[in-house]
């Protein structure tokens, strides 16, 4: 059995909660027709802040109002590093033309109604006057994550977090919801959600690459 060590020795990026929404109109196809993450970002280098990434049209290379391409933040500094640093290089994410095209818009107000997270979770951001919302419904136990540099979405970091599979999901903005259901893929070696929530998520650069 290998031994745990209870300090790990990288360097902490950022921590906070980064919960997201993958909807395909049939799961057989492979491609997502609605792609969304959302940022509850409380610490990192550029303090701290909230977003919700959008990208309805995700092979569509133009942004908000032409396309459901957006970003909305109040701390565009830190997100600007956080697309860079990890989004642009997330698979789920490489390649799409609605990505860089995406409309940057100010957040004014967020707001979180958690309920009981085993029925409903949402976040509701509002700004530039567009409203965004993303909603996750009946989730499943909480799955503790742990995942190596080699395993990690950039390739680069571990990452460590709490997740819930949604088995339903939907992202809205301004009344009309962006199209698609939520599916299966796999993830960390086993089948999961295309939608869920991830608390208490740490993204660290290793030891050895400091």
């Amino acid at each position: 059995m290998t031994n745990r060590v209870p300090h790990n020795p990288g360097r902490v990026d950022w921590s906070g909660e980064n919960p997201g929404i993958y909807l395909k109109q049939s799961s057989t196809q492979d491609h997502y027709d609605t792609l969304a993450l959302f940022f509850r970002v409380v610490l990192s280098p550029y303090g701290r802040g909230h977003a919700a990434l959008i990208l309805g049209a995700p092979d569509q290379a133009q942004g908000w109002p032409h396309a459901p391409n957006l970003i909305m933040t109040d701390n565009q500094r830190m997100m600007r590093w956080i697309v860079h640093g990890w989004v642009t290089k997330m698979p789920t994410f490489i390649g799409k033309a609605g990505l860089d095209a995406m409309s940057w818009l100010d957040c004014d107000s967020v707001e979180k109604r958690p309920g009981d997270l085993r029925s409903r979770y949402s976040e509701t951001l509002r700004g530039s006057g567009v409203t965004v919302e993303m909603i996750w419904q009946e989730m499943g136990p909480p799955l503790p994550v742990e995942v190596t540099k080699e395993n990690s979405a950039t390739k680069e970091h571990e990452m460590y977090s709490v997740f819930l599979e949604a088995k339903t999901a939907q992202v809205v903005i301004n009344g009309t919801p962006l199209p698609g259901q939520v599916a299966s893929r796999q993830f960390f070696g086993r089948t999961m959600s295309t939608a869920f929530l991830a608390f208490s998520e740490t993204w660290v650069t290793p030891q050895e690459d400091l």
